[in-house]
């Protein structure tokens, strides 16, 4: 068998992504030096973007998988090393493609992401167990997707995915989103505290000053999706959030009980008021399917009422003049609960389970939807010229 080229064993590093920017670690300048020997042997020295990088393990293993594969390769000899300080500069550069310092990329005009804030009035209704399982549903559909958990104060998502105690790369003042198993990258201000169990104790300006962070300083490359899990009720980060993404389309989540209707369309009036679009209403906790018939009596318990998420979407279609339907009625289910507690989300645990089922047809009903022009800016001057 002959002897690989140098040339083929960059052909085969060019198809290994970094596990956390998602692109080639030959185009970004991770890939130091390659040797190949006319044994067959080869020697790649592999730059990580920090010291103690917490996915160096996979590149370990994709990067000898890959170079492994060549035709006449007979063994692989990987070291790892740590980018200068001039070398993370330059790899900043090529992630942010030439930006301004704090742009947040989905606020610009051409933008194709598709911004979905997650909103409710209060708390308790299961707004981050939407949040965390619509993710991963448009993730299983194939879509790139990110999350940010803008709930600042009740941040839970990362423990809901099973990462809550990884903390992300930085390169600079550049910052990695941590990748989950399903394929769906979150940042959350819990992972930026020194300590999981730290208090987080600001007031409006800070607030606006975390939402740009994780908005501008993270680098979520192209998505097709980013969801945003808000803080509930109108407060500080709902306003924050209409100003700097306008384009944003809110999914109001509710309970049935009225108590929960009244305040769920507070929350979706301020999302008009900031000029966003309110796309749909979600019934959580709907009503309990009994225990004690058979499946197909489909014979149902109202433990919180019922005809909340109506109420809203009745309410909110007659404000704003156009329809917000109730996108769906997510039943009582255990394995809801027990998997955002153990960081295996219900659509990905038990598929099949009808909470799930619920929470699937949401997914595929925004992503299937095409995006219209309401808040988004269009990048036009006005002319002087008649």
């Amino acid at each position: 068998m002959s002897t690989p080229t140098q040339q083929q064993v960059m052909d085969a590093l060019a198809t290994v992504n970094d596990p956390e920017i998602k692109r080639p670690i030959t185009d970004l300048g991770m890939v130091d030096s390659v040797q190949v020997a006319e044994d067959g042997s080869v020697a790649v020295h592999v730059l990580l973007t920090v010291a103690g990088c917490p996915l160096k393990d996979t590149i370990n293993r994709d990067v000898t998988a890959a170079v492994s594969a060549v035709p006449g390769v007979a063994s692989v000899d990987l070291s790892l090393g740590v980018m200068t300080p001039e070398q993370r500069a330059g790899l900043k550069e090529i992630l942010s493609d030439g930006r301004a310092q704090r742009e947040i990329p989905f606020g610009q005009p051409g933008s194709l992401t598709k911004v979905y804030a997650i909103a409710s009035g209060k708390g308790g209704v299961g707004k981050s167990s939407v949040t965390v399982n619509l993710a991963l549903s448009m993730a299983a559909q194939g879509l790139k997707v990110g999350i940010v958990d803008a709930d600042i104060y009740g941040h839970s998502v990362p423990a809901m995915l099973g990462v809550a105690d990884t903390r992300p790369t930085q390169v600079d003042d550049l910052i990695m989103p941590v990748p989950t198993p399903s394929g769906v990258s979150v940042i959350s201000i819990g992972m930026l505290k020194p300590r999981r169990d730290q208090v987080v104790a600001w007031r409006g300006p800070m607030l606006d000053r975390a939402l740009v962070q994780m908005l501008a300083d993270v680098y979520w490359g192209d998505l097709d999706a980013l969801l945003l899990d808000l803080p509930p009720g109108t407060g500080d980060v709902a306003i924050s959030l209409g100003q700097h993404l306008p384009s944003a389309e809110v999914v109001v989540v509710t309970t049935p009980q009225e108590a929960a209707a009244e305040v769920a369309e507070r929350a979706g009036t301020m999302a008009s008021m900031m000029h966003q679009r309110v796309v749909g209403v979600v019934e959580n906790m709907s009503y309990l399917p009994c225990p004690h018939c058979p499946a197909e009596d489909d014979h149902r318990l109202e433990v919180f009422g019922s005809g909340g998420g109506d109420r809203v979407a009745a309410t909110l279609s007659e404000r704003f003049g156009y329809d917000v339907p109730v996108l769906a009625r997510i039943p009582l289910d255990i394995s809801l609960r027990e998997g955002g507690d153990v960081g295996k989300p219900i659509v990905e645990a038990d598929p099949t389970a009808p909470a799930a089922r619920e929470l699937t047809l949401v997914a595929e009903t925004l992503s299937g939807r095409g995006r219209g022009l309401a808040g988004m800016q269009l990048g036009l001057t006005p002319s002087n010229k008649f």
